[in-house]
């Protein structure tokens, strides 16, 4: 454990993908706990600052030790399922844990509108169709207003009988905005060589975003936190990306995805229909084996490594731990509700301290956005 002053990861759920995953441990204990969908707090002097909703995120929190009153953002690295599943449940029990007196609102920053949606994969036969045809590819802040809107019944019931607050009152949506001059679009050019830029800034971190690879969901981030002791770099969904080789430089802790190709071939390999065909293809184009992790931290200079968004995650440790022939640093193989600090006390970090001030600036969300 590490002391009150040093920063750390608490990898709340390590769980890739939208399915439950037993846990490793249900070989010996059919009873053991699934895994936990993908989720991670940062900890900074007592402040939390989440990075993905994965499901049962707001009971890992609780069983972390941690509560909703010390939450001062949430980082959505994309818009897939498995990230944002539990995104409601922060929002509408978490409303009920935070202080009534509380007058800044937590920030919520993710993907906007994709504004197209993504090429039909070749193997298709006929064209499907999409959900939502009005509004098919909504970003963050429109999503959040369509999980507050689903729960209006109940929301409404406790605002005029009990006189309960709005969870609008209490978190604050927004869209990151990619700069203009990387020319980003979501089909023609998702991923384009870019600087980190800034997104966020309060009293204990600098958060520095940039585009990563993970078609055909885009944009894709991952978010790097600075503080005055160290600095964590989360990966979010993405294969190798040279995007994300700059942003951890130097970084103490790269907290970056991982899969087992192996499992992707036991999987879908035995199989002749189109879809298993198209998610060996999404899978091959989308993610990173251990290797190509341990390389990518490697390259950025990375002072750890720590493997998360496990999938399968019940794969052997002997699987992950394949990070180590191209990673000489210390490896990590995250657990649920597992600690990873990242950062000494009373230490100024000059990586750190330098990453922040020389990210490309945006109007970063200040903690008294109003």
């Amino acid at each position: 454990m590490s002391s009150p002053h040093t920063p750390y990861v608490v990898t709340l759920g390590v769980a890739g993908g939208p399915r439950i995953w037993p846990s490793p441990d249900q070989e010996r204990d059919p009873r053991a706990a699934r895994c936990a969908g993908i989720a991670t707090a940062v900890v900074v002097n007592e402040c939390v600052y989440l990075v993905d909703a994965g499901h049962q995120v707001f009971t890992q929190l609780a069983r972390a030790g941690l509560s909703m009153a010390q939450v001062k953002g949430i980082f959505v690295t994309h818009l897939h399922s498995d990230h944002t599943i539990d995104l409601n449940n922060l929002l509408v029990f978490g409303l009920f844990e935070l202080p009534e007196g509380r007058r800044d609102p937590i920030a919520i920053m993710g993907p906007g509108d994709r504004g197209v949606l993504p090429p039909v994969s070749p193997r298709a036969t006929q064209e499907p169709t999409p959900v939502a045809p009005e509004r098919p590819t909504p970003g963050t802040a429109a999503m959040v207003d369509s999980f507050i809107a689903a729960h209006a019944t109940d929301l409404n019931d406790r605002i005029l009988d009990a006189l309960r607050p709005s969870p609008a009152e209490r978190f604050r949506a927004q869209d990151i905005e990619i700069p203009q001059r990387v020319g980003f679009h979501a089909n023609d050019n998702p991923s384009p060589d870019t600087e980190p830029f800034v997104i966020f800034r309060d009293e204990n971190v600098t958060v520095s975003a940039t585009l990563v690879v993970h078609p055909p969901i885009a944009p894709a981030f991952a978010f790097r936190f600075d503080t005055a002791q160290g600095s964590v770099t989360i990966s979010g969904d993405t294969r190798p990306s040279e995007n994300l080789v700059r942003l951890a430089h130097g970084t103490d802790l790269l907290l970056h995805e991982a899969i087992d190709f192996g499992w992707v071939e036991a999987a879908y390999g035995g199989r002749s229909d189109d879809t298993a065909q198209a998610s060996i293809d999404h899978h091959r184009k989308s993610h990173t084996s251990p290797v190509q992790a341990g390389d990518l931290a490697q390259r950025a200079g990375a002072r750890a490594l720590g493997l998360h968004h496990l999938v399968p995650a019940n794969t052997p440790h002997s699987v992950w731990r394949t990070a180590s022939e191209t990673f000489s640093g210390p490896l990590h193989i995250a657990e649920d509700l597992g600690i990873i600090p990242f950062g000494a006390p009373d230490d100024e970090s000059p990586v750190s301290r330098d990453r922040a001030d020389s990210a490309e600036e945006l109007p970063a969300y200040q903690e008294n956005h109003s």
